[in-house]
Order: C-alpha cells, then sequence, then structure tokens
C-alpha cells in the first residue's frame, strides 16, 4: 500500500479542531507572534490530538490499542448500525430483484487497525517497515468490522476486498483476517491486491506488465467495475478508510470510515 501526505492530511483533518491556528498558543500582552491564519495547526498538539481520538494506550505486550470506548469506537459503532440496517434492507431488495448483491472492503484501517505502526513511526511511512509490519499479521480488528463482514454473509450478500495491499502480502493478509474473524471469501477469486509485475486485463488502460501507471481510484474503482461487469454481482455498499477508496463509482452506497493518521490520494 502507498500512503502519502500522512500528516499534511491529518493536518487538513484536523486544522478546525486548533481554533485559531496559532500553534504555540494565544499571545499575550507581552508576546509577539505572527498571527497567521496560514501557520498550520501544531504537530504536537496534532499527534496529542489524535490519540485523544482513538483513546491510544499501550497494552501489556507494548501494542498500541484504540479504546472500545474512545469517539474512534463511538464513530465506528454509527457507522456499523447504519451499515446493517442498509444492507439488510438492500439485500433484500437485490435477491427480491433476482440480483446478486455484494458489498466491497478496504482492508488497512477498514478491517485490519495500523495505529500502532502509525503511533511507533510518528505517523510516517517507509515502505521496508511496513511490510515487515503487514507480514507479522498481528493488527487488531478495526472495532465492528469482522462483524461486518460476517453479518452481510449472513443475509446472502457476496463478500469481497479491494486493498492496496501487493500480491506479495496476500498471505499476510489472508493469515491477519482469519485471526480477527473476517474469515470470508479469502480467495483470490475475492481479494482483489495489488499486482504490479501482472495486472489483470480490466486494468488494460492504465497498467500493463512492468508498468503501473494507475492511481488509486482507477485500481479500485476497476476492480469494482469488475465485479460488477464481468461477474455479475451488484454492489450494493463499498467500506473504506480513504476516499480515494470510495470514489469512481460502481457502488450504489459508500462507507468512510474514520482515520486521521494519513491520506492515500
Amino acid at each position: 500500500m502507498h500512503k502519502t501526505l500522512r500528516i499534511a492530511a491529518a493536518v487538513a483533518a484536523c486544522a478546525l479542531a486548533g481554533g485559531a491556528l496559532y500553534g504555540a498558543g494565544t499571545a499575550t500582552a507581552r508576546q509577539t507572534t505572527a498571527n497567521s491564519t496560514h501557520e498550520p495547526y501544531n504537530i504536537g498538539q496534532l499527534t496529542q490530538d489524535i490519540d485523544a481520538y482513538y483513546g491510544t494506550a499501550a497494552d501489556a505486550d507494548g501494542v498500541y490499542q484504540a479504546s472500545p470506548d474512545s469517539r474512534y469506537a463511538k464513530d465506528l459503532a454509527r457507522l456499523d448500525a447504519d451499515a446493517r440496517h442498509y444492507i439488510d434492507k438492500a439485500a433484500r431488495t437485490a435477491h427480491h430483484r433476482g440480483e446478486r448483491p455484494a458489498v466491497v472492503f478496504d482492508i488497512d484501517d477498514t478491517l485490519l487497525l495500523s495505529l500502532d505502526y502509525e503511533k511507533r513511526t510518528n505517523y510516517t511511512y517507509n515502505s521496508t517497515t511496513w511490510n515487515d509490519y503487514v507480514n507479522k499479521a498481528d493488527r487488531p480488528a478495526v472495532f465492528g468490522s469482522p462483524e461486518l463482514v460476517r453479518y452481510a454473509e449472513s443475509k446472502g450478500v457476496e463478500v469481497f476486498y479491494n486493498s492496496g495491499l501487493s500480491e506479495a502480502q496476500r498471505a499476510a493478509a489472508v493469515e491477519n483476517l482469519k485471526k480477527v474473524g473476517a474469515d470470508v471469501n479469502l480467495d483470490a477469486g475475492h481479494m482483489f491486491l495489488k499486482d504490479k509485475a501482472a495486472p489483470p486485463a480490466y486494468l488494460k488502460d492504465c497498467a500493463t506488465p512492468g508498468a503501473w501507471n494507475c492511481t488509486t481510484v482507477q485500481y479500485k474503482s476497476g476492480t469494482r467495475k469488475h465485479i460488477e461487469d464481468d461477474l455479475g454481482y451488484e454492489i450494493i455498499a463499498n467500506f473504506g478508510d480513504q476516499y480515494s477508496d470510495l470514489d469512481g463509482g460502481h457502488a450504489n452506497r459508500t462507507y468512510k470510515l474514520p482515520n486521521p493518521t494519513y491520506f492515500v490520494s
């Protein structure tokens, strides 16, 4: 997965929390400041706000976890309740029409939480350390997401995965998803990962063997188009933590999960 502009995106997402955005605090009568609204939100305060949002705390093994009582968890619970209600209704409608309903899930920070990696790397990305982290296959679940995967399956909805993880990370992704209880349709026909060496024919407009030029939106929307047009499913819902997971159509409804730690364009 290629992640870009991590802190810049978090600054944009959290800028309003800084009020006047002075960064150093409120000026006093004896203090001179730039007094400029162009100064970005102070990065030290921003990371504190992110920790407060997640309720970040190290567990007994020293792994940073989100709190089930956090604002993050509460936001997810509201989204989950809405999604369950919608899936139930949309699935019944699709079956009545003779359609084959499907849902699509991103993986990173949609099903598997990467907070420990973000915290330890100070919200920066390195392909080597990220790959090592993914291959440990020990990320915790995003609250409620594995249960939502199983709920969709229970309603006769086909579950697909559409991830920016690479083909080389497939085994680790499958192992980790099984660990957290999202053990539904983890075969290659349902889990779509980036294969830059041998991209699928349905991405021919932006990728050929050895020449991957797809943006995230092109890759993910092209995969959803393949699921609908080539595989014959109606995607009733698409879940992701990035807007690039959701843009480009080919889903009746989209669900944006919260993630203030990085941005993928």
